[in-house]
């Protein structure tokens, strides 16, 4: 199944500015200088703009939960890189406790490794999502064969072993390029980012972490945690399992409900309204 896929106002500038450039270069060849820099200038702008995650230049990326989700005073938790033996498991109980749901963008060979625990995520009602087969971090660098065979593999992977299909993609890191929307829009998966993310990788200090997370905390929020690759404070443990549970609280005291990406979505019905 796919979706159509409707080029961006900067993937349709660059197409036409190749086209105009190539046509000018068989009238004027002398001035290929200015053609060549003008063309220069441009990849630099969309290079950029796949290094930017919360860009929507290159096409649709969720930075927030849809404006009905945000009316009900909905929030999302995305917890990517797993899943990992050691922390999801305490993760799903951290999460249990205080009756949240989370979305997790698993890596597809680290899913097959775990596939019991990849099944148990969608048994305790969350989310299961597509971060990759290997997370490698030269993704951005591929073209599109290598991205719908690197994202397809991960798809597969998840379809079978949670007997769900992933709706949401996450790049690795973020980084992206142009040739990734109409691959996504092949295998009918939306781009996700954030509206902010802890850092969790590289900083082991929990209340940091949560400072980042809960500044400005608001309806519509879409969190980044890792269960996968976590940072380690100075007693070892990871620091998603001390930050989370201030995260939870402090959603809680805004009268905020973690939700799915995937429950987030509109309905058919809301997409109608005014």
């Amino acid at each position: 199944m796919s979706r159509p896929w409707h080029p961006s106002p900067l993937i349709k500038f660059s197409a036409v500015l190749h086209a105009a450039a190539a046509a000018g270069l068989v009238w004027r060849p002398e001035a290929w200088p200015w053609a060549l820099g003008t063309l220069a200038a441009n990849h630099g702008v969309l290079t950029a703009a796949g290094l930017w995650p919360r860009s929507r230049l290159l096409g649709p990326n969720w930075t927030r939960l849809p404006p009905q989700a945000a009316t009900r005073g909905e929030v999302a938790i995305t917890i990517d890189d797993g899943p990992d033996p050691e922390v999801t498991p305490r993760v799903l109980d951290l999460l249990d406790r205080h009756g949240a749901r989370a979305t997790f963008f698993l890596i597809g060979r680290k899913a097959r490794r775990h596939p019991a625990l990849a099944r148990e995520i969608v048994a305790r009602g969350h989310a299961v999502e597509n971060h990759s087969e290997a997370h490698d971090h030269r993704f951005s660098l591929c073209g599109p064969r290598a991205l719908a065979r690197e994202i397809g593999a991960a798809q597969a992977t998840l379809t079978e072993l949670c007997c769900e299909t992933p709706r949401f993609f996450r790049a690795p890191a973020g980084l992206r390029n142009p040739f990734l929307e109409p691959v996504l829009a092949q295998l009918d998966l939306t781009l996700a980012a954030w509206t902010r993310r802890g850092f969790d990788t590289r900083n082991g200090d929990p209340a940091a972490v949560t400072a980042r997370l809960t500044r400005g905390l608001g309806a519509g929020d879409i969190l980044l945690l890792h269960d996968g690759n976590a940072a380690r404070g100075a007693t070892g443990t990871p620091v998603i399992l001390e930050a989370l549970p201030r995260v939870l609280a402090a959603c809680g005291e805004a009268g905020l409900r973690p939700v799915t990406l995937r429950a987030a979505l509109p309905t058919p019905d809301s997409t109608n309204q005014p």
